[in-house]
């Protein structure tokens, strides 16, 4: 088998193949919000959600084609959330996989049309006979994630983040922020514990990390007065945190023997990754 960086590199190229196949030429009328999102989804980003809808789907033997779809539909959502959370409005970020966010690119209410729009186009791409031949496969998939990206997930943890700037909070109520506004996504590809490693790791590149390798401007949390696990339990805590959700991951990986090798190894890239 092909080592973890081969494989998540490969499966990044289909997805953008894929979503250079779906997303709208930057051609007529709409020319400038198409042109917009396709350089908020394109050209970027590591892909890890994919490529975890692809590792599940291979454990079940889900023929490619239809991993793919919903592969691009969990990256078209996480697209629109990241153009959003940059806005003025939310996290005001300068930059974004190291140029500059959607809407200094091109302008706030052009990129609030690209995060509508991305989404739109995810439930969209799932609902397509396409994706799958049965309608109550397509509508289990549309609902699932729905949830994970709305008020019960992903926003809801939004909502939760930007009412915690310069609030104390304990740290079940940060892991229950984080839960939600990056671990539901992840969750709906992946595992809980996963979604969770994947902030907490965020949480310390944003103190310790190179915005160099990261591509966005670090100490934005801090400066927000954001609650955090790396302010609640300091660097140290929150790795031994991670530790924990290792260990916790690596059981539940264990009822899937060694078919779950390559989320094992997922697992290790999310808490060891520098950007």
């Amino acid at each position: 088998m092909a080592p973890l960086a081969e494989r998540m590199a490969a499966i990044a190229e289909a997805i953008e193949i894929e979503l250079d196949r779906l997303l709208p030429p930057a051609l007529g009328a709409q020319a400038r919000l198409h042109e917009a999102m396709r350089y908020a989804v394109l050209g970027g980003g590591k892909r890890l959600r994919p490529f975890l809808v692809m590792a599940g789907a291979e454990l079940f033997a889900v023929p490619a084609p239809r991993a793919i779809r919903v592969s691009v539909a969990v990256e078209l959502i996480h697209g629109y959330s990241l153009v959003h959370d940059d806005l003025p409005a939310m996290d005001d970020a300068l930059t974004r996989r190291g140029r500059p966010s959607c809407h200094r690119r091109f302008d706030e209410a052009t990129a609030i049309l690209v995060g509508d729009a991305l989404q739109s186009l995810a439930f969209e791409v799932l609902a397509d006979p396409a994706t799958h031949p049965k309608a109550a496969v397509r509508c289990s998939l549309v609902q699932k994630l729905a949830v994970a990206a709305g008020s019960l997930g992903m926003c809801g943890g939004q909502m939760i983040d930007l009412e915690a700037e310069g609030r104390a909070l304990g740290l079940e109520q940060v892991l229950e922020l984080q839960r939600l506004k990056t671990g539901a996504l992840l969750e709906f590809a992946c595992e809980a514990d996963l979604g969770l490693a994947f902030q907490i790791q965020d949480d310390l590149l944003d103190v310790t990390g190179d915005a160099a390798l990261t591509g966005k401007d670090l100490g934005r949390d801090q400066a927000a007065g954001k609650a955090t696990v790396v302010g609640l339990l300091g660097i140290d805590g929150a790795r031994r945190r991670l530790h924990d959700l290792r260990v916790s991951a690596s059981r539940h990986l264990d009822r899937l023997d060694r078919e779950a090798a390559v989320l094992r190894e997922v697992f290790e890239f999310v808490i060891s990754r520098s950007n």
